[in-house]
């Protein structure tokens, strides 16, 4: 107790001014409602702590933590019923900036019961209230002390001069009252504050007030027997104290997780599937992280993970703490052992984070796996959703890599999924090359490219589905994990060359027919920019076969994602196209004896547009000009 008044002045050391230099660095000033609230429950904790332990017998009572605001006074305050303070201990936790009580009071009780979860830094924080107040106020009453007049006022502008005088306060506990300064009166507002509330304090374990909010009652029933309404006005609790990650994984069914995942993302499709962290060595981690329905724009999905520490809301920019191809997780972590300062270089330097961040990433494939051994069947009804986290981490991370490899998918066109161990004995006896290549063909859209798929499985080929938005990088990554395998998209080549063997189909044509074959079509497509070949194909291939190399066309296709492994520039570049011409097809035939030339370019470019056509290449006069032609030709 301050028997009179005292003054002072605050004790700044170079040693502990260094984490309040941190505090005011912060850009966002409504933390500092997010500090106050959270002392409140340590110092509300503790003293629950201590009465569990029998060194406090008096009566807990009501511990809610009560936030309030006057407009006309300019002023905020912050009231807790835990421990209190004595002037003695204000002089030493709040004049000695940066002194921690938590950490000579866990030693004191250290062998008197678990008291890691109560290690609150009791006072740090404190002085982000200067960040938005021109003066603040602490009005506390110790628990050790029975008279209400021994409580004690603390006084600061700010500076380092204080002021402590005895005070009167009636119940035990701590009043932090902040007289806001003329730039920060925008949280001079019901709603600025509860939304503040609500984003930092919504899962703290010590219920907080904030205020007044009305609720509908049944009232009786009217005339016809009906059931009437009155609206009653009860105490608004804005946190829930107990949230589902702080519980265990045994009391909690499928519904709760459900209903978790509401409250947290309300406008949201239900989850696929969800892993409960509960980890307590090497370090500290509990959370819940959920499998979402990924929609094609999943770029605009990201940070929906948020990051607490002991329930407090740190912060949704969990890059550093999460992998980054489960950046499209939703859920909740916590972790103490991850620092309250979340700058980015902070968090990339800390050993506790990169732990974590491997756990994590061992945890999801672990779950995978689980699926995947328990139930094939289900595991393959939900790979189109999860296969873009697998995709994301077998590109980004190699450790996850060899977690997945034996129960990552393949889908091919028909539906039918394979691991890659699978697929590599369905196709190798067919799809394997001169050179002793494996080759996969895939396709990037079944619909727009079904000629080429349908010419591939008349050779008893098989096509793989890997039009995903991230796919062009997968494939990439594939050739380098497996050994002496290509993937080629399917309308890459003509079919008789998508698989090289040593076969060779003769020609019907003599060199100078084909001299001839190539002059009529150069002229028919007059374009630079489309090479001209003649090649001796199956008959049953198309007269014309148009396709891009699988070279080119991946490069420019990562480009456009912005990538291409220094490859972009390739975005920019004309599209070069292959021109095939089946010399072996009877319509080839049919251009050599026509009787003159005009009639030769005219059926070389129906052969042509026929071969835009399937690649979905013919538009506008083209594409009507080939409508009139096919017309004529017919009639």
């Amino acid at each position: 107790m301050a028997e009179a008044q005292e003054k002072g002045t605050i004790s700044i050391h170079t040693e502990n001014i260094f984490p309040i230099i941190k505090k005011f660095l912060y850009s966002d000033h409504e933390i500092f409602l997010r500090e106050l609230v959270s002392n409140a429950v340590d110092a509300t904790q503790k003293l629950k702590k201590l009465s569990s332990m029998g060194e406090f017998t008096g009566e807990l009572g009501d511990l809610t933590i009560n936030v309030s605001f006057d407009k006309e006074k300019k002023t905020i305050t912050v009231s807790d019923r835990g421990l209190g303070m004595t002037g003695d201990e204000i002089k030493k936790y709040i004049n000695q900036i940066a002194f921690s009580g938590a950490t000579e009071f866990v030693e004191k009780f250290k062998d008197k019961g678990d008291a890691k979860d109560i290690i609150g830094k009791f006072g740090l924080g404190f002085y982000s209230a200067f960040m938005v107040a021109e003066k603040v106020e602490i009005v506390s009453r110790s628990y050790k002390v029975d008279n209400a007049s021994e409580a004690v006022r603390w006084e600061c502008d700010g500076s380092t001069e204080f002021e402590l005088t005895p005070a009167e306060k009636a119940e035990r506990g701590t009043d932090i009252i902040l007289h806001i300064n003329a730039d920060s009166e925008e949280f001079l507002d019901e709603w600025r504050l509860k939304g503040i509330l609500d984003k930092y304090c919504k899962f703290l374990p010590v219920e907080i007030k904030f205020g007044m909010e009305g609720e509908s009652v049944e009232d009786g029933t009217d005339e016809q027997g009906k059931p009437k309404y009155k609206t009653i006005q009860k105490d608004r609790i804005i946190n829930n104290p107990a949230p589902l990650w702080a519980k265990s994984p045994a009391e909690l069914k499928d519904e709760d997780y459900l209903k978790f995942y509401k409250e947290l993302y309300p406008y949201t499709e239900d989850p696929l599937f969800w892993i409960h962290l509960n980890v307590d060595y090497p370090f500290n981690l509990t959370g819940v992280l959920y499998f979402p329905k990924v929609k094609a724009d999943f770029e605009l999905q990201r940070n929906k993970i948020q990051l607490y520490s002991r329930q407090v809301f740190i912060t949704d920019e969990v890059k550093d703490v999460v992998p980054d191809f489960l950046m499209l997780l939703h859920g909740i972590l916590d972790s103490p052992d991850i620092p309250l300062n979340v700058s980015r270089s902070y968090l990339q330097s800390d050993a506790n984070v990169k732990k974590i961040s491997a756990h994590i990433t061992k945890k999801v494939a672990d779950k995978l796996q689980e699926l995947f051994k328990k139930d094939r069947k289900d595991f393959e009804k939900k790979w189109d959703d999860i296969s873009i986290f697998v995709k994301y981490g077998i590109i980004s991370d190699d450790k996850f890599y060899d977690k997945v490899k034996d129960f990552a998918l393949f889908k091919n066109v028909d539906g039918q999924y394979f691991t890659f161990e699978e697929y590599k004995e369905k196709v190798k006896a067919n799809q394997t090359d001169k050179d002793g290549q494996l080759i996969y063909l895939y396709t990037s859209s079944a619909g727009k490219q079904d000629s080429f798929i349908q010419a591939a499985k008349n050779k008893g080929y098989d096509v793989l589905q890997l039009d995903g938005v991230i796919d062009s990088h997968f494939i990439n990554t594939l050739e380098q994990k497996l050994e002496k395998t290509q993937l080629k998209r399917v309308d890459s080549e003509i079919a008789d060359k998508l698989v090289e063997k040593d076969e060779k189909l003769e020609s019907v044509l003599s060199e100078d027919e084909k001299t001839q074959i190539k002059g009529v079509f150069d002229k028919a497509i007059n374009n630079t920019t489309f090479t001209v070949t003649v090649e001796s194909l199956s008959t049953d291939e198309l007269p014309v076969v148009i396709t891009m190399s699988e070279f080119m066309r991946r490069m420019k296709d990562m480009a456009k994602l912005g990538g291409g492994g220094g490859f972009g520039f390739m975005g920019n570049m004309p599209d070069n196209y292959a021109v095939a011409v089946n010399g072996n097809h009877s319509i080839i035939q049919k251009i050599l004896t026509a009787s003159n030339e005009e009639q030769k370019i005219k059926l070389a470019k129906q052969a042509y547009d026929l071969a835009l056509l399937s690649q979905n290449m013919l538009t506008g006069a083209d594409l009507t000009s080939f409508i009139k032609r096919s017309v004529e030709l017919v009639s």
